[in-house]
C-alpha cells in the first residue's frame, strides 16, 4: 500500500471540497486526498440546487444552521467575487397571502433578526408590489441581500484551489468501507484501499451508510421544479418564497430568478424510492427497502400525511403545481411552465419520526461525518469547512 495520506476527504460536492481545500489552507503541504465515486465533481446535491444564497431568516438563533449560515454567506461572497464566480443580489420576498399566516411570518421575522439577517423589513401588500408587481399578498418578508449562485462552479474552483495547493481529486473512487485503526485509517474504495491519519466524510445521501450511525437514517426526497417560459419569467424580479409550515422541513414551492435570468418554480417535496436516481420512475430496491423498513419513516409519514399527500397530488398534475404558483403570481398559466430540472434531497430522520432540524456533524478519533446537512449547506460551506477541520485536526493533534 502507498504512504499514507495526511487528510482523505469522502465526497466531490462542495462540501468535501470546501473541507479539503480548508485542510490544505490550515496545512500547507499536507498530502490531501478527495475521493469522488462519480465521474464528474458536484453531480448530485450540489448541482442540483436552484442556486440560492440563503441570508439566515428560517433558522433557529444560536443552531449551528443559524451562525454558519451567516458566516458561509459572507465568506462565500467574498470568495465568489475574488475568484470571479459570478453572484447577483435578485431580493427575496416571503409573502404572507392572507392574515393566517402573518403570526408565522412575524416569527420568522424575530429569528432573521436575532440571526443579523442584513436589510430586513416587512413591506405591507402596496409595498412588496413595489418590488414584485405581479405577486399578490397582504404582507411579506423582504431580505434585500439574498443571491444566486451557480454552486457547481463553486464547487469547481474549490478543486482547482485544491489541485493548486497541491491536493488530489480521484473521480471514479467510490468508498466502500471505512475502519479506523489506533494510527491510522483505512479506507476502501473501488479503486483499492489508501490510508490516511484522518477522514472527513461528506457522502451526501449516502452519509449513514458510510457514518453506521443507527440514530438517524437518511430518507431521499425528490424535488421537482418547472421552468417558466422567457414572457412568464419576466412576472418575477428576483426570489418569492411562501411563509413555510413550521412542522414540515421544506420551504414550499418558490421562484427562483437564477444567475442566468431563468426562472425555476418548485421544488414540491416528495419520498424519492432511490438516493441518486432522477425523474418520477427512478427506483432503487436497496433505498426503497432501506426506507420502508425503518421504523422512524412510518413515524414521520404518520404525523405529516396531509401534507405528504397534497404533495404527492401536486407531483403528478401539473394543474395542481400550476393552481399553487398562481396563488403567488396569478399571471402564470399552464402554457408558461415546462417540467423540469429534479433534485434529490437527503434528510436525516431520527427512529422517533423527527427530521433533524439543524446540521449534524461530528465523529469519534480520526472519523469525522456529516451526517445532516441540508439546506443551507451550500450557502454555508465554508464556514461548515472550517468547522470540520477543526474537528478533525483536534482529532490529530
Amino acid at each position: 500500500m502507498a504512504d499514507p495520506y495526511d487528510a482523505v476527504v469522502i465526497g466531490g460536492g462542495i462540501l468535501g471540497l470546501a473541507t479539503a481545500r480548508r485542510l490544505l489552507l490550515e496545512r500547507p503541504g499536507w498530502r490531501v486526498l478527495v475521493l469522488e465515486k462519480e465521474q464528474r465533481l458536484a453531480m448530485h446535491q450540489t448541482g442540483r440546487t436552484s442556486g440560492v444564497i440563503h441570508s439566515g431568516v428560517y433558522y433557529t438563533p444560536g443552531s449551528l444552521k443559524a451562525r454558519l449560515c451567516s458566516e458561509g454567506k459572507r465568506e462565500l461572497e467574498r470568495y465568489a467575487d475574488e475568484r470571479g464566480v459570478q453572484r447577483i443580489e435578485r431580493g427575496k420576498l416571503i409573502v404572507a397571502l392572507d392574515a393566517s399566516e402573518l403570526e408565522r411570518l412575524a416569527e420568522l421575522e424575530r429569528r432573521g433578526r436575532a440571526n443579523g439577517v442584513p436589510g430586513l423589513r416587512v413591506l405591507e401588500g402596496a409595498e412588496l408590489r413595489e418590488i414584485e408587481p405581479n405577486v399578490q399578498g397582504v404582507r411579506a418578508l423582504h431580505a434585500p441581500h439574498t443571491g444566486v449562485i451557480d454552486f457547481a462552479a463553486v464547487a469547481n474552483a474549490f478543486a482547482e484551489d485544491i489541485a493548486q495547493a497541491g491536493g488530489e481529486v480521484a473521480l471514479g473512487r467510490a468508498v466502500t468501507g471505512i475502519t479506523e485503526r489506533a494510527q491510522l485509517v483505512e479506507v476502501d474504495t473501488s479503486g483499492g484501499p489508501v490510508e490516511a491519519r484522518l477522514v472527513v466524510s461528506c457522502a451526501g445521501l449516502q452519509s449513514d451508510r458510510l457514518a453506521r450511525r443507527a440514530e438517524v437514517r437518511i430518507v431521499p426526497f425528490r424535488g421537482d421544479y418547472y421552468t417558466l417560459s422567457p414572457a412568464a419569467a419576466s412576472l418575477v424580479n428576483g426570489l418569492v418564497y411562501p411563509v413555510p409550515d413550521p412542522a414540515f422541513p421544506f420551504l414550499g414551492v418558490h421562484f427562483t430568478k437564477q444567475v442566468d435570468g431563468t426562472v425555476v418554480a418548485g421544488p414540491n417535496a416528495v419520498l424519492a424510492l432511490a438516493r441518486e436516481r432522477y425523474g418520477r420512475l427512478g427506483f432503487s430496491a436497496r433505498d426503497t427497502l432501506a426506507t420502508v423498513t425503518y421504523p422512524g419513516f412510518w413515524r414521520f409519514a404518520a404525523r405529516h400525511f396531509a401534507t405528504g399527500a397534497a404533495e404527492a397530488w401536486r407531483d403528478v398534475s401539473k394543474r395542481a403545481f400550476v393552481r399553487d404558483l398562481q396563488r403567488y403570481v396569478p399571471r402564470v398559466g399552464a402554457a408558461d411552465v415546462t417540467f423540469g430540472p429534479t433534485g434529490i434531497r437527503g434528510q436525516a430522520l431520527g427512529p422517533g419520526g423527527r427530521l433533524a432540524d439543524d446540521f449534524v456533524l461530528g465523529g469519534s478519533g480520526r472519523v469525522i461525518h456529516v451526517v445532516n446537512a441540508p439546506s443551507p449547506a451550500a450557502t454555508s460551506s465554508l464556514a461548515i469547512a472550517r468547522h470540520l477541520a477543526q474537528l478533525a485536526l483536534d482529532a490529530v493533534a
